[in-house]
């Protein structure tokens, strides 16, 4: 099958007129690569004008990568030669497990609507076309095996459909996808056991098969009540792939979500929290809950990492004089004030209740 490429005539003359340069891509008729061979090669080419051309071919570079990248994802999957699309019903006679379960299986709706093209419909939709596949008796080199794929490919496979899912929208930066954590170490697409999204196992038991130290922290005295079931991880994690962070900046958090439009997810319960405020405590809105709140268990009550909470306090609190059995540098209405080797001073928040924000007190006091 033969495809048109693309033409692009890259021009530049110096102002002296001394100097120029005519570079021209010209990829003529020829027979269709794989989406990965071509932006392998368009990549490749990006690269050596960037080498030879300095800041102009810097930027001319960019465009060519960009090309490259969208008319490799955007390609479709094309068979073989002498393979063809034949339909996903031929398929039970060998896989009659997959079959009989699969009008329940999301992926159904290909065959449902009748509507998609054959290399989107059913079986062929993901494994890619099955001709040679049954002609070779079940040959399992002339069909689509993810386990056999590596994690980019099996990404690349998946966004033929998923892409347009605005929660996929950060999916090649997120964590796991760098990490080569691939679709189908999270998802069983014939053999799920939960009713939602394919998983392969209870959600949070899939994110403890990697994140083992989170799992121990859940079963601390004080903890978000995960393993009981009443909140998810995805409650504040999205784990395919996040925006930046509006809050802890330096701290990079991965994965969360935004709760209300841009704020932290742990306003998505704590709404009282949230504000705005017109005395905001700047932690909070610059560094986010977690400065202060260890959010996925510790020993401490109310999730704070230290047992008491002038200590905490004293973290960022540690520039003012006064705190201590001298009293250098706070104004005190009386003798011994602010004396934290006194015990009633040693709660901060006895005074200073509303320390995630006030509307009526800049020292955030009742």
């Amino acid at each position: 099958m033969l495809r048109r490429f693309a033409i692009i005539a890259l021009t530049k003359r110096s102002r002296a007129g001394s100097e120029g340069f005519s570079t021209r891509l010209l990829f003529g008729a020829g027979k269709q690569g794989s989406a990965a061979n071509n932006t392998v090669t368009v990549m490749s080419l990006a690269a050596c004008i960037a080498f030879n051309r300095g800041v102009f071919g810097r930027r001319i570079a960019g465009v060519v990568f960009l090309l490259g990248v969208v008319c490799g994802s955007a390609s479709p999957q094309t068979p073989a030669a002498g393979n063809s699309y034949i339909g996903g019903e031929v398929c039970q006679a060998c896989h009659p497990d997959v079959w009989l379960g699969f009008n329940r299986n999301p992926h159904f709706k290909s065959i449902a609507s009748g509507k998609e093209t054959p290399e989107n419909t059913g079986c062929e939709g993901c494994h890619g076309p099955g001709d040679l596949h049954v002609k070779g008796m079940g040959d399992k080199s002339k069909i689509v095996r993810f386990p056999q794929l590596a994690p980019s490919e099996v990404l690349d496979e998946c966004l033929r459909c998923h892409s347009k899912d605005f929660g996929k929208m950060q999916i090649r930066r997120s964590s796991h996808s760098t990490g080569e954590i691939s679709c189908i170490s999270c998802h069983s697409i014939h053999k799920s056991p939960e009713p939602q999204h394919l998983l392969a196992d209870k959600e949070r038991q899939v994110c403890y098969t990697c994140h083992a130290e989170i799992r121990a922290r859940f079963d601390l005295p004080f903890k978000h009540r995960v393993n009981e079931g009443v909140i998810d991880c995805s409650d504040c994690h999205n784990p395919h792939g996040a925006p930046m962070a509006t809050w802890g900046s330096a701290q990079s958090p991965r994965m969360v979500t935004h709760g209300l439009g841009n704020d932290v997810p742990c306003v998505k319960c704590h709404s009282d929290k949230r504000g705005p405020f017109a005395f905001e405590h700047p932690p909070v809105r610059v560094e986010g809950c977690p400065m202060c709140h260890d959010p996925h268990g510790s020993t401490n009550a109310r999730l704070l990492p230290r047992p008491a909470v002038f200590t905490l306090c004293l973290e960022c609190h540690n520039d003012v004089m006064g705190f201590g059995p001298r009293l250098g540098g706070i104004p005190e209405p009386n003798r011994r004030f602010h004396d934290l080797s006194q015990p009633q001073f040693q709660n901060c928040v006895t005074c200073h209740s509303r320390i995630h924000g006030s509307n009526v007190d800049s020292l955030f006091r009742r």
